[in-house]
């Protein structure tokens, strides 16, 4: 592990999808002229986040989003986190996110497990099952930088599926996500910081510019947090490209000052211990 540059794309999403991919492609060139090798797109990023118009976004695997971004990638020399994007399977929609090595690849892929169905009194209710259904696999995705997690948007409030993902090696968790305007000044940033400490890993947040004349607002605020929870960068509510050189020695440094992972792994040992001896389930 070493000194890793990356760069994470907050744009302005509308409601064309070719135009948005363009978009997309233009700041990622922006990016890789800064030296970026790992550039990181925000949660639905080529459609509106609205969930009646998932199904009519989706796309099948090796669809034509995802045939810009393996070219995107390969042609750049980069690793891709594609954001997300609706994929359809059958009757089925996912909000998926597509990971691409510098080959243009395919490397891993998540599915948004947790969806976002809130009803908040005075503020936010959105509905994502209405159009979405749940993915159910943990993947990690190995680069010659370091072991990436990725993770889509609520997903980020369940610590279990961050821990899990650690458990399986994982250093940096990547979380494209679209926090709106009540939850994201509430929530967004002591999520990432709380995930980084408690796991004692790199936090990166993806998230899409803030669009007033959209119907759901994203907070924007993209956010690099360090493994001692420190917010290293962060963007504000603009369309912007976020850069930051990174160092993954930093991992193993705090690990062997503040050993909380091994101490964890051995409590959780010692409980299932003492559980089966008793015969609790």
């Amino acid at each position: 592990m070493g000194k890793l540059q990356l760069a994470v794309i907050q744009m302005k999403v509308v409601d064309d999808k070719k135009m948005n991919i363009k978009k997309a492609e233009k700041m990622i060139k922006k990016a890789v002229d800064k030296k970026a090798k790992l550039i990181i797109l925000p949660e639905m990023f080529n459609c509106p986040y609205q969930t009646d118009l998932f199904p009519v976004y989706a796309e099948k695997e090796k669809g034509y989003t995802y045939q810009q971004l393996s070219r995107i990638a390969k042609e750049n020399d980069i690793y891709l986190v594609g954001g997300s994007i609706p994929e359809r399977v059958g009757n089925r929609v996912y909000n998926t996110s597509y990971i691409f090595n510098n080959r243009g690849e395919k490397i891993g892929k998540h599915r948004k497990i947790h969806l976002f169905d809130i009803d908040i009194k005075g503020g936010q209710t959105f509905i994502e099952s209405e159009t979405l259904n749940n993915g159910n696999d943990i993947n990690i995705i190995n680069t010659p930088f370091a072991k990436l997690g990725v993770i889509i948007c609520y997903d980020l409030r369940f610590p279990e599926l961050s821990r899990l993902l650690v458990n399986k090696g994982a250093e940096i968790i990547i979380v494209p996500g679209a926090f709106n305007m009540t939850t994201g000044p509430a929530h967004w940033e002591i999520l990432f910081r709380t995930r980084a400490l408690d796991n004692q890993i790199y936090m990166i947040g993806a998230a899409p510019a803030r669009n007033e004349e959209s119907s759901y607002i994203s907070y924007g605020n993209s956010i690099v947090v360090d493994p001692w929870g420190k917010v290293v960068n962060r963007l504000s509510k603009e369309e912007g490209i976020l850069y930051e050189e990174i160092d993954l020695r930093l991992i193993k440094k705090i690990r062997a000052e503040l050993p909380l992972l091994k101490h964890i792994r051995s409590d959780l040992y010692k409980i299932s211990q003492i559980t089966e001896a008793r015969g609790d389930s």
